[in-house]
């Protein structure tokens, strides 16, 4: 790895789909964890939002200037999403649709971005992260 290449993990995850979902990210490069909670989703609109926030995080913490620099490396557990993110897949859904345009109008904030896909076991620290928030989300409601 180089100095201008930086590593990110995302998960997103719903109980339901639809249902109470969040994110999961970890950026390697930086050692940065983060697990949030989202609306009511679908799991595969968690996983468009934790790329979504993953890229704006990384473009945070670098700063615009710099990020025009880095290649970002972005691992998921999604085939669908990496797929379509790649343009293999179509894209019908209209929220899909905003998402991809969305990651797509960030991926110009830096040099390049790539899109894998990766085993399930190869993705606990997003995974942990956003079955953490989740869990939260959850407990909160059963306490109102």
């Amino acid at each position: 790895m180089n100095n201008n290449e930086i590593i990110v993990y995302t998960d997103g995850a719903s109980r339901g789909n639809p249902g109470p979902s969040a994110i999961g990210i970890y950026i390697e490069t930086l050692k940065k964890e983060y697990g949030e909670i989202i609306d009511n989703t679908t799991n595969n609109d968690a996983e468009y939002q934790a790329v979504v926030f993953a890229l704006i995080e990384i473009r945070s913490l670098t700063g615009k200037k710099k990020a025009k620099e880095k290649t970002v490396k972005c691992y998921m557990d999604s085939q669908l999403v990496v797929e379509q993110l790649n343009h293999r897949y179509k894209i019908t859904h209209p929220t899909t649709q905003k998402h991809f345009l969305t990651i797509w109008n960030l991926t110009l904030d830096f040099k390049k971005v790539l899109f894998a896909h990766i085993p399930r076991e190869k993705n606990k620290i997003a995974d942990k992260m956003a079955n953490i928030a989740l869990d939260k989300k959850i407990n909160q409601a059963t306490l109102l």
